[in-house]
Parts: structure tokens; sequence; C-alpha cells
């Protein structure tokens, strides 16, 4: 059973109580992430600037959603696996990527793929690729600033999937059906 509390903006941390505040306003939620999250307020404010950070780092849309999903599905993220899918909803992607990630299949765009299949190594080499897996991923065409995007993108997700991991995190009502 987790120990963690789902904090307000009454109950956080005084740091943490602003950033609350202001989810719920732009969101019109506060996430449960946050809400533990907020126990730590370094920790949260750190987990949202990684995410403008990653959101900046070159990636349209559908290599955000590959990024996020690769990496909460290789951690096995409870959370996270609905709720990047509910994200990619709202971002207009296609539906069937989230699914095939989560599946564990290839994706039928070659970019994307490689995209996929680098971040896996990088994952699973703990940020040591292969000289032929990074030479994929810039054949594919993907740039210096992408592999360290994944690299932005591992340290964003390893926050959250291990905060998840630790607290048991529920779902969001809205990430349910994406579960």
């Amino acid at each position: 059973m987790s120990k963690f509390t789902l904090h307000t903006p009454d109950s956080a941390p005084a740091d943490s109580k602003e950033r609350l505040q202001e989810a719920k306003e732009s969101m019109g939620m506060i996430p449960n992430l946050y809400a533990v999250m907020a126990e730590l307020p370094e920790l949260l404010e750190g987990y949202q600037k990684l995410d403008e950070l990653v959101r900046d780092s070159g990636f349209d849309n559908d290599e955000l959603t590959v990024l996020w999903q690769t990496i909460s599905t290789y951690n096995d993220c409870h959370y996270c696996k609905p709720a990047h899918a509910a994200i990619a909803q709202q971002m207009d992607v296609d539906d069937a990527i989230s699914k095939a990630i989560r599946e564990e299949k290839s994706l039928d765009d070659d970019k994307l793929e490689a995209l996929r299949k680098f971040i896996l190594e990088m994952l699973e080499q703990r940020g040591k690729p292969s000289d032929d897996s990074l030479a994929a991923f810039r054949d594919a065409g993907y740039e210096n600033k992408h592999i360290l995007a994944v690299v932005l993108g591992i340290a964003q997700k390893t926050m959250s999937n291990y905060t998840n991991h630790l607290a048991k995190t529920p779902v969001d009502d809205a990430f349910k059906k994406f579960e």
C-alpha cells in the first residue's frame, strides 16, 4: 500500500502550492502524478521544466508520443502509459502509434520506427548504443540534437515512471479509458 499523499494546493508544501494551482487552472485538474510529486517541490518543478524542454527539443507530436510511450512501456509505468495515450489524443496523434508501442510492435512509419528502436537501444544499453544503432538513427533523418533529446526524454520519464512505481499513483479518471 502506498504511503504517499495526493496533495492539493491546500495540503502541499509551500513551494508546490502555486504549481498545483496553475495545473488545475490550465488543465482543469491536478494530475495525480503532480499531486504525488508535490511532496518534494524540487521534483515537481524539475519534472514540469523537463516537460517544457522536451516539448521544445525538436520532436513533433508523433515523435514526442513515441518518446514518452516507448520509455513508459519499457519501464511498465501503469500511470504514464494511459496518461500519454490521452495526451497523444489531445495532440491529434494517430491512436495506432500508442497502440503499437504499448503492444511492443513495430510502427508503420519508418522514421518513427527508427526513433522507437533507438530509444529502446538507449534504455537497454544504459545510454551506450552501438555504432550501428547510431548510424541507423542518423540515416532515418535524425541529428545529434535528437540523440540528446532522447537523453532528455529518458530523464523526464525516469522521474515520472519511478515516482509512479514508488507511490502506486492512482490513474486519474481522465486517463482511465486509456488503460
